[in-house]
């Protein structure tokens, strides 16, 4: 009797490496030797798991295989020097490791919008290998559309692609049945396919993908370093002739580098346009003017030693070679000046206008244009303090007028660091329109301006902007804010004056009265005008916070009564009773007991002293009204004054 099987047969066999159908020996061998069924079935188990264990180190032995040819593609890359050759390399490999008839790849033509075959690997047929797929025909052409994986077994029978004569007779003389196609890709571009096929019918498992995958990825790299390499190359060719270039100028450069280092040195050291403009001209020899937006000088300099002219181009020149320095991004010449536009993003800052004493080559036109860069940022610096302390100033004025005054002492300290005695008279402006409205940010950058220039204070409270200001005429400075205003805007602006007042503690009642002045202004139709709360006659009376009626009184009939007073006349008597008649001439004169002609006489006096349109409707109440209370008074004391 034979020898009884032992399962460790299968371990010699998975140590040998044994072919596949030599696993079925030591289960026949045991058959033959009359084996129990228990014995049977311990070896049927022994040699599934050996199998399983077989099938294991064969999947892990070609894995160690596709790693090594990713490794030795990866090492390819890593020393490209020929292109095509790193690209032939990886559809030979992309064959051997899958084990196919044909590996191919294609790359998209921009230019044609197609798809052509760039490598192949174990082709036969040149029809085959000169291929070209329009955008989603074929399995190659549905690829790089897509940029999808696409498998089949069986290619000729598919009816998910888009099949074509040309594609199907390349296909057809190459014998390919079994497809394979990977995108090669660049981000989330697809630049090409690779392709992995067989003349057989097969399936494609999904490891396979995945290795096809990685080597499009490697492929893809390969064509992306190439072009990096090609542009690197045109860049150094660049390079070198700039180089040379530079060489042939390199006096020029040396100007412009020094150029360059003393205006730094100017921003570093707190200098300011007047400086940048010395030293542009001591560079470059010949007249400068720096010019606002406005137009307006900011500074000149003309070289030492030259005599050139400076330059007084008009304004329809200058704002036409500014519009187009700024879209040109360079200075322009304009007849014998060049012009640069001075510009910080969108902002128009003005214009360096230059007259060279002799022509200025293109690296001293770049001085120029480096010049403005600088002048720009010096505009920006001071632009930046300038709205900094407007911002200060501001913040100040609307805690006096929202906020309690609690520390007197310390408002008045705070006031003193900007410039400001709040012991001293001053007036607050309210302007405006409607409050829906409101104002632009010019009208705010006109009115720190404005107020930065008289030591002053300004803020925006619900779209109007207000203004305190060292004085004790706010009907003046009202207009006169009206006026300004107006004119920076080009349209008519209201302004309602306040005051004279002193103290912190006064600032919000002003600001309270000055509003209230603008929006009568709005109410009673004056909207475009500026005026203080005398100016409104009784409805400044109503609005005023102090309720002057001495005030009111004497500003409305001040000439009448001084005129009585010297002249020892009736005027105020005649006026009285006038109004009281019902302006009829004869009843004045009957309750008077003088004749018509007097009390016409007094009239023509009244309206002498009053102006002619002391009986005009608008004006007439305010007479009445100061009549009245001048009745209920004292008499007044004449001003002397």
């Amino acid at each position: 009797m034979n020898a009884p099987v032992s399962g460790l047969e299968y371990l010699d066999l998975l140590a040998r490496e044994a072919a596949l159908v030599e696993f079925e020996r030591p289960l026949i061998a045991a058959r033959s030797a009359g084996a129990g069924t228990a014995e049977l079935e311990e070896l049927e188990q022994a040699k599934l798991l050996a199998l399983r264990v077989r099938a294991l180190l064969e999947r892990r032995r070609r894995r160690e295989e596709e790693l090594s040819a990713l490794y030795d593609t990866a090492g390819d890359l890593a020393g490209l020097r020929d292109v095509d050759a790193v690209l032939r390399a990886i559809v030979h490999r992309a064959r051997t490791l899958l084990n196919v008839d044909v590996s191919y790849m294609t790359l998209n033509d921009a230019e044609r919008g197609d798809t052509y075959m760039r490598i192949t690997d174990g082709s036969v047929a040149a029809s085959f290998q000169k291929l070209r797929l329009p955008p989603g025909a074929g399995l190659g052409g549905l690829v790089a559309l897509t940029g999808t994986p696409y498998a089949t077994a069986n290619y000729p029978r598919d009816a998910r692609f888009a099949h074509t004569t040309d594609i199907d007779m390349g296909v057809g003389d190459e014998g390919l049945i079994a497809i394979l196609g990977v995108p090669m890709r660049l981000g989330s571009t697809v630049i090409g396919v690779l392709f992995a096929a067989n003349r057989a019918e097969r399936p494609f498992a999904r490891e396979e993908v995945a290795l096809l995958l990685s080597l499009a990825a490697h492929a893809a790299v390969a064509l992306d370093t190439a072009r990096l390499l090609s542009e690197t190359q045109t860049a150094l060719g660049e390079l070198s002739a700039a180089n040379a270039t530079i060489q042939a100028h390199s006096q020029s450069v040396e100007r412009a580098a020094a150029a360059h280092d003393r205006m730094t040195s100017v921003v570093l050291r707190g200098g300011g346009v007047d400086d940048v403009a010395a030293d542009l001209v001591d560079v470059l020899q010949g007249a400068l003017l720096v010019i606002d937006a406005q137009g307006r000088t900011l500074a000149t300099a003309r070289s030492a030693g030259r005599d050139v002219l400076m330059p007084e181009p008009d304004e329809t020149t200058v704002g036409e070679a500014v519009a187009a320095s700024r879209g040109e991004g360079r200075s322009v010449r304009r007849n014998d000046v060049v012009i640069a536009a001075i510009v910080a993003g969108a902002d128009n800052l003005g214009a360096l206008v230059f007259r060279p004493a002799e022509p200025l080559e293109a690296a001293d036109q770049r001085i120029l244009e480096r010049a403005a860069q600088v002048t720009a940022l010096l505009l920006l610096f001071r632009r930046t303090v300038a709205e900094a302390e407007a911002q200060v100033r501001g913040d100040l004025l609307d805690d006096l007028i929202s906020r309690p005054v609690r520390d007197p002492e310390a408002v008045r300290d705070r006031a003193a660091r900007l410039g400001l005695d709040l012991d001293a008279p001053y007036v607050i402006v309210a302007a405006g329109d409607d409050p829906g409205e409101g104002l632009r940010q010019r009208a705010v950058s006109w009115a720190r301006t404005f107020v930065a220039n008289r030591r002053g204070l300004a803020m925006t409270r619900d779209g109007r902007v207000t203004l305190l200001l060292p004085g004790e005429d706010p009907a003046g400075t009202a207009k006169q804010v009206a006026r300004e205003l107006g004119r920076a805007l080009g349209r008519p602006v209201t302004a309602g004056g306040a005051g004279p007042a002193r103290g912190a503690a006064a600032v919000a009642p002003a600001f309270r009265e000055a509003d209230q002045c603008l929006s009568a202004l709005i109410t009673l139709g004056r909207a475009g005008s500026g005026a203080g709360t005398k100016d409104l006659g009784y409805v400044g009376l109503l609005l005023g916070e102090r309720r002057d009626v001495p005030g009111f009184v004497r500003g409305v009939l001040g000439p009448v009564i001084d005129y009585d007073h010297r002249r020892g006349t009736a005027l105020i008597a005649t006026l009285e009773v006038y109004f009281d008649q019902g302006g009829g001439l004869a009843k004045a004169a009957e309750a008077l007991h003088v004749h018509v002609n007097t009390v016409t006489q007094r009239l023509d006096r009244v309206a002498q002293l009053l102006g002619g349109d002391w009986q005009h409707p608008r004006r007439v109440l305010d007479v009445q009204l100061a009549l009245r209370l001048h009745r209920l008074r004292a008499p007044l004391e004449p001003d002397h004054t």
